[in-house]
């Protein structure tokens, strides 16, 4: 971490993390191209309103993450080990707690907020039965990411691919078998579908957990005599908690979105779930370049280096700029190829191919935004992040999509690329804020 070349070390961590989270892009887009084929019209908009909830649940647990690993890499990169070990044992402890609440909302808060969206009966318990099962059996999903991001924190990225490809390759395989009913199970829809899930997740779990406790590590997870401490908790929230609300930011606004696209037509809303899942094929490898990325950061952040947390920041940039560019042009050049995946109605795909084609437009800058992000986030700055985040996805996007609908679906697709490009601007500003503040005049802990 401090004295390998940056960019070599960067693609030695991240391209197992990318390719985590491909696997992870395949995890969210299966369920729906199995159930478009169960039902094209009611299951793949009942999965499409579940989104946001799942959003929530994954931002909480990616969020958590997020602050446990800007914690524990600190810690190494100030040599506090004892610290860092208390880090990722409370991270599993925060998983568990998580857990709770979701269990909570998925026995009583499920089904009115569906009612909230729809006055057809068949859609709402479809998208019902889908939520309540991945958030009563969401512990799954809560320890392994937090043994997960642990592990990242460390510089070990093999071990939380094995763990997402795991859980993964267990809902690829399940999600046929439950939907349709094969073997002599009965044929359960999407019901089966969130089956194939949470059993993927729970089994990627029993997997974290059994490396974490018999395998070595720089960081250890100790249960014994265990206490969760206040100051621990807030240093991991610190960063996590504007990481949590900046992420679930993009399930309010997903929630928000289908308010305004269901309007014109369940299609609409269909092809809003479509665009999320599909993207993920884009963004999903650039978060796994976060993901290796935001460590290098942090250690060299810790260990008061500013040129090595300056070329990662730069290294970071650049292959997330090529990254998004390979996706924008996917996006025109393959649209109704990727749109014919989901056995798509005539009307679907007559408004999912501008859609996907006009919203792509927002790919490259968003490039320059989660970078920008990830430097806030690994040096304790995550309030930042928080502040572009809110700043993109309520107080640009929304606005301007409720007032572009007035014009016709086709309009509403232009508030992403509009509201990424305003997000650049200020995110450049507030890390010129950061640099001069904390970063210009660090110098090497041993020149101290």
């Amino acid at each position: 971490m401090g004295t390998m070349p940056v960019l070599p070390l960067i693609f030695s961590m991240a391209l197992p993390a990318m390719f985590s989270m491909m696997v992870q892009a395949l995890y969210n887009i299966v369920d729906s191209i199995f159930v478009s084929q169960y039902d094209p019209v009611n299951a793949l908009a009942a999965v499409s309103l579940a989104f946001p909830v799942q959003m929530l649940l994954i931002s909480v647990a990616v969020g958590t993450g997020v602050g446990l690993n800007s914690l524990i890499s600190r810690r190494l990169g100030e040599g506090r080990q004892e610290e860092a070990d208390s880090a990722a044992t409370h991270g599993v402890f925060l998983g568990v707690v998580s857990w709770l609440v979701f269990l909570v909302f998925g026995v009583f808060f499920v089904r009115p907020f569906f009612e909230a969206f729809s006055d057809n009966a068949v859609l709402v318990e479809m998208a019902i039965q889908y939520t309540r099962i991945c958030c009563v059996c969401s512990f799954g999903v809560f320890v392994e990411v937090a043994v997960e991001k642990a592990l990242q924190a460390t510089g070990d990225m093999i071990h939380p691919m094995k763990f997402l490809l795991t859980g993964a390759i267990t809902n690829i395989v399940l999600d046929p078998i439950m939907i349709f009913g094969y073997f002599g199970l009965p044929a359960m829809g999407v019901t089966g579908a969130a089956v194939a899930t949470v059993l993927g997740q729970i089994l990627s779990m029993v997997y974290a957990l059994w490396v974490i406790f018999t395998k070595e590590h720089i960081v250890h997870v100790k249960l014994r005599g265990f206490r969760p401490r206040g100051r621990t908790i807030r240093d991991i929230y610190a960063v996590g908690f504007p990481s949590i609300v900046m992420q679930s930011i993009g399930s309010i606004l997903t929630a928000c979105l289908n308010m305004i696209l269901i309007g014109f037509s369940e299609a609409a809303v269909s092809v809003l779930g479509i665009y999320f899942k599909l993207q993920s094929f884009v963004f999903m490898p650039v978060f796994g370049l976060n993901q290796g990325v935001m460590p290098i950061m942090g250690y060299s952040f810790g260990a008061r280096r500013k040129n090595r947390l300056l070329e990662a920041l730069k290294w970071g940039i650049c292959i997330a700029a090529v990254i998004m560019t390979l996706g924008t042009l996917l996006f025109w050049g393959a649209t109704r190829q990727l749109l014919g995946m989901f056995n798509p109605t005539p009307e679907l795909l007559e408004l999912g191919v501008p859609a996907l084609r006009t919203i792509s437009l927002s790919f490259i800058p968003a490039a320059f935004g989660i970078m920008f992000g990830t430097i806030f986030q690994a040096t304790g700055c995550g309030v930042r992040s928080l502040f572009i985040s809110v700043l993109r996805q309520l107080v640009v996007i929304l606005p301007v999509a409720w007032y572009l609908a007035r014009f016709g679906v086709g309009y509403v697709w232009y508030a992403f690329p509009f509201a990424e490009i305003f997000s650049v601007g200020a995110s450049i500003i507030l890390f010129w804020d950061l640099y001069r503040r904390h970063i210009r005049d660090l110098t090497p802990l041993e020149e101290n």
